[in-house]
Formats: structure tokens, sequence, C-alpha cells
């Protein structure tokens, strides 16, 4: 069995972290990490968990590396660079799911994660990006960074235009939808019931620091580049959910049916990415509601021709593929296990 450990156990990726693990054949639940909530059990935080793991919630020191082959970071970008300072070179695998070391380049770290002091030479030892696109980079990696949420979707849209095509984008603007789970537990009286229900907020309408990591990402990941990348994100009254729309201005002569065809031609063998079509279902797909509880991210490719532009559509439950359900895929691919081991869930639908 393969030691696992949470810190941050406490909050709701901690919480889907311990959920999988739970359920998976390989992976053993050894550890427990945090600081607010020091000998509390797991049944205590998440009312879902009603399993005896004979584990509570201690502090973190140095020790926590005799007890796990694999440590999950479900923490603070500010507390991952700091926990990551302290154990990168002492346990086998560290697999962060903040923002700590996503962005590679310093100065575009700098811009969006101000508050996050971390190392250099440690940032550029990370191995960043989503299973489906670095999975050769991931067998034996001793740190990996997963991307963000709507990172992960954004890039799972774009990859095929970029890395199998090698389009040049022109401009692409970003259309993001999230659910209120994507902002953690941390008490904001805009996420109270009576303000973010039914709402669509627009809490980020000219940026989002997502789009610099997938800026950051494909910048080193040739042969498409982007131009232009802007973003706007809106929470909705989901609770789990995300979805982005992405469209895409290129000097391209292409048609639907080739686009569909270069999508299903990338992500053909990769289990957790299902590229759809928009009318294949009684709802239109992509949709959030049609992933809940599972790993999948749905993509749709669509073209435009009035407009020439292409619109790429990615929909994924932002706390299983966008943050643990992605963190237990990494590590089977770290420690050369099929990647779907633990994660055959199948969406639950209607949520």
């Amino acid at each position: 069995m393969i030691r696992a450990g949470v810190i941050g156990a406490s909050g709701l990726a901690g919480g889907d972290l311990i959920r999988l693990i739970a359920q998976h054949p390989e992976l053993e639940l050894t550890f427990l990490g945090g600081s607010s909530h020091v000998g509390r059990r797991p049944a205590e935080l998440h009312p879902g968990l009603r399993l005896d793991f004979g584990l509570t919630v201690q502090p973190v020191t140095e020790q926590v590396a005799e007890q796990v082959d694999v440590l999950f970071l479900a923490t603070p970008a500010p507390v991952s660079a700091e926990l990551a300072a302290l154990l990168a070179d002492r346990v086998p695998a560290l697999i962060d799911l903040s923002g700590a070391f996503r962005i590679r380049t310093p100065q575009l770290h700098a811009r969006w994660y101000p508050q996050v002091d971390r190392r250099t030479e440690l940032a550029d030892r990370f191995v960043y990006g989503v299973p489906e696109l670095v999975a050769d980079q991931l067998p034996g990696a001793a740190l990996i960074s997963l991307p963000g949420c709507y990172a992960t979707s954004m890039t799972l849209a774009l990859a095929p235009l970029l890395l199998e095509l090698g389009l040049d984008l022109t401009t692409v603007v970003v259309d993001g939808k999230s659910g209120s789970s994507g902002g953690g537990l941390s008490l904001r009286t805009t996420d109270l019931h009576p303000l973010r229900n039914g709402a669509i907020a627009p809490y980020a309408p000219t940026s989002h620091r997502h789009a610099g990591e997938v800026r950051d990402f494909f910048e080193r990941s040739k042969p498409g580049t982007i131009g232009s990348l802007a973003m706007s994100a809106y929470g909705v009254s989901h609770v789990r959910g995300l979805m982005t729309s992405n469209y895409v201005y290129a000097e391209v002569d292409t048609t639907q049916r080739d686009l569909h065809r270069a999508y299903t031609r990338f992500y053909k063998g990769k289990h957790f990415v299902r590229v759809r079509r928009h009318d294949e279902t009684l709802l239109p797909v992509p949709d959030p509601q049609a992933v809940l509880g599972s790993n999948y991210c749905d993509v749709t490719v669509l073209y435009d021709e009035e407009n020439r532009r292409i619109v790429a559509l990615a929909a994924l439950d932002n706390l299983v593929k966008g943050a643990a359900g992605q963190a237990v895929q990494a590590a089977n691919l770290r420690f050369g296990l099929p990647e779907q081991t633990g994660l055959t869930m199948q969406p639950v639908m209607p949520a």
C-alpha cells in the first residue's frame, strides 16, 4: 500500500481527498495535518464521512516524512510555499493543490501571487500541468503542482488547438463560471446564502490569475502560441461545478467537422476527457451538472463560421477534476498505477 497524507484536512478539497483516498485500492490514509482543527476526526469536519480512520488532525512537523509516501497539500498558497520548503527533500512525493508553484516565471508569479514568498529554485523543480498533457513527466516525480480549477478547464479546452494543430491564436477571450465551493470555506459576506443564491456575480470581470498560469504553461509548450488571453470570472449559485467558454480568434481555415476530429484524435485514450458534440444529449453539453462527483472533464468545440471564431467549452467538477480527483490521478501516474485507479465513479445527475 502507498501511504498517503493530507495537509489541509478540514477544507473542501481536503475533504474530497480523504473521500477519494478512502475508496482507493492502493492508497492508505496515514496522516492528517492542519492547524485550526488539531485533534478532530475527519467525520467531525466532513459530515459525509462516517468512516473511522483511526486518525485525528495533527500539527505538521518534519516527522510527517516518516509516515507517508505521498503528501497532498490542500492548503492556501502561502502555507504550501512554507511546507514545500520544509518537506520537499524529505517526502518521496509531494503534490500541491495550491497556486504556490503553478507559475514558473518569477515576474508573473509576483504579479498574481504577491503574498506568496517562495524559493525560485524550488519552483523550478515542480512538474506543472494537467495529467493528460504531462503524463510522461509524472512517473517518479518528487514535486507536482496541480493547475487551478479554471486553469484545468481552460487548458484542456485549448490544448488541441495549440499542441495538436499548432495554431497561433491571435486572441482568446474566456468566460468562466464557478460554484461557491471554488472559494473554499472562508467566511465572506458575499458568500452568504441571501446574497449568493441565484446570483451571477462578476467577481473578477477583467482578469483572473488562472489565466496567468495557463499562458505561462502554453508559452513553455510549443508549437502553438497565444497572442492575447483575457478572462472574466463569475460566481454562480451552484455549490459544485465549473465551466469555461473559450472564444478563440485565429487566422485559420477550418470546419466544425475538422475541429471535432482534431479534438477526438488529441484526446484518444485519455480516459477523463470526454469530447462531446453539443447536441448529443437531451441537455446541451458540456454542462457542469453532467460531470458532478466525477473526475471527468467534458469538452466541446464549435466553429462560428460567420465570425471565423472557434468556441471551445469545458466543464468539470471543481473539487474533483479541478482539485482532489486530479491530485489522485497525478499520484496514480507518479506511482505507476493506471490513472483510473480509485477514480471510476460516474457523475451524479441530477445533483
